[in-house]
């Protein structure tokens, strides 16, 4: 099945469910507990949701958490990319990909 075709079988646009935004914002809080971030931002796409993290409202995001329901059959649907575009975790679970965010050693500065 070619690519054109797989996104031509996604209804848009794309966004998260209840269960998913439930998992992506534990791990938000506790990150915005922890001083490290401190925004956030969401949109849906036709093919792909975006939940976009920042240090401080007026910067780039840290970290993108990326749905793309058109890869769930092939490296996974979900991915967090990181500040310069590269990807960082790839998967079909979501709590998995966001375990990424367990095994950062962040420390508060005073």
């Amino acid at each position: 099945m070619s690519d054109a075709a797989d996104l031509q079988s996604v209804p848009g646009p794309v966004f998260f469910d209840r269960s998913e935004l439930n998992l992506i914002l534990r791990v938000y809080g506790r990150m915005v507990a922890a001083a490290e971030w401190r925004d956030y931002a969401m949109v849906g796409h036709k093919d792909v949701a975006e939940f976009a993290v920042f240090r401080r409202s007026g910067d780039a995001p840290l970290y993108r958490i990326e749905k793309r329901p058109a890869l769930r059959l092939r490296q996974g649907q979900w991915a967090v990319v990181g500040e310069g575009g590269q990807v960082l975790r790839r998967g079909r679970d979501l709590a998995q990909v966001l375990r990424l965010f367990d095994s950062r050693k962040f420390s508060i500065v005073e």
